[in-house]
């Protein structure tokens, strides 16, 4: 049995990914189920963060978004039983690469997909959709009545809090980085109250904020990077993105600013901004739910509600075409080049 495996490359080199034979233990363990995967959803893959958590191998697994058939159960399995239909994500720690034709995983790490939710759509928008959970419900408290600026609402995972939030009774502002991104989600149902142009190059994005909340700023905001230094307009990607001081600026009293950007640095009048307004940062990292299982229960019940929401057709993520197993490693290799493009293979 084959599957998707990366190495990292030596200074600033891209890593190397290779399709290697993998073999599953004979016995199952109590807890664990063996799935067929149908589907797998990839995402780029943190080769710091992965060496940060105590993680020593020389070939990491890819693709752990996975939606599937259970084939067998272990002795003390009470959630499935063969011929369900799963999806869940592999724990960072995980032998198995997700593109395995069937893997072992424990029962805590699935969740029972709903019957008219597709294979496909269910792998290739979980992890955005446990993202948006995160930041908008477990960092942010978001509840209706809030105001919400999301940075990108066209990102698979920007898409993702947008409708989420809408679903919510939250007013909704969102900034588009092209004019055919500014059409989506002026389209968008239920529709946003304002989509914010940053692609022109003049993004008066404080004005445009404190305009549409009468002068009291935004509840929450969530962020898809941040810019944090002016030398760094030169590159093409930076220069869409917000400057810190713009995102702290446009926050109201007793905000939420909950930020993708790892590295992220603060000088002291930021701080003292931060303080004056009573406002929080906080950094998302949706590897925490399978990193730890301090809060194991809650991660099920955002799993659950994830997947009834997509079936349900509150959540409609916009799904890149399939790829088939023979084209992974091209499509890997994209993903791991540019992180906010999505691809998920067809087993």
């Amino acid at each position: 049995m084959k599957g998707l495996y990366g190495r990292a490359a030596e200074g600033d080199a891209e890593p190397k990914f290779v399709i290697q034979e993998t073999t599953l233990l004979d016995v199952l363990g109590s807890h664990q189920v063996r799935m067929k995967v149908k589907a797998c959803g990839l995402s780029p893959l943190d080769f710091k963060l992965i060496q940060e958590v105590g993680i020593q191998r020389d070939f990491i697994p890819v693709g752990r978004e996975v939606a599937g058939v259970v084939l067998q159960v272990g002795p003390k399995v009470t959630f499935f039983q063969p011929e369900d239909e799963v999806v869940g994500v592999l724990p960072l720690d995980s032998p198995c690469s997700g593109l395995c034709e069937v893997i072992d995983i424990d029962e805590y790490y699935l969740v029972q997909k709903p019957e008219k939710l597709s294979s496909l759509c269910a792998a290739g928008a979980l992890r955005d959709g446990i993202c948006a959970y995160t930041a908008l419900h477990t960092h942010a408290h978001m509840a209706a009545g809030h105001t919400l600026l999301v940075m990108d609402g066209s990102s698979p995972f920007g898409l993702m809090c947008v409708q989420l939030a809408c679903y919510h009774g939250v007013k909704v502002l969102t900034t588009s980085h092209s004019p055919q991104k500014q059409a989506f989600l002026e389209q968008l149902r239920p529709s946003v109250a304002r989509v914010i142009p940053v692609h022109n190059g003049s993004s008066d994005l404080l004005s445009v904020v404190l305009e549409e909340t009468g002068g009291l700023g935004v509840d929450i905001v969530v962020d898809s990077g941040v810019c944090l230094h002016g030398d760094e307009e030169e590159e093409e990607d930076i220069k869409l993105l917000p400057h810190k001081h713009d995102i702290i600026s446009v926050l109201g009293v007793g905000g939420h600013w909950v930020t993708s950007h790892k590295n992220l640095q603060l000088d002291p009048p930021d701080c003292r901004l931060l303080h004056l307004k009573c406002a929080s940062v906080s950094f998302l990292n949706p590897e925490v739910w399978t990193t730890s299982s301090a809060q194991q229960g809650r991660y099920l019940h955002i799993l659950k509600d994830i997947v009834e929401k997509m079936s349900a057709g509150v959540l409609r993520p916009q799904m890149e075409e399939a790829v088939p197993l023979y084209e992974a490693i091209v499509a890997m290799e994209t993903v791991q080049r540019h992180p906010k493009k999505k691809a998920v293979v067809q087993l």
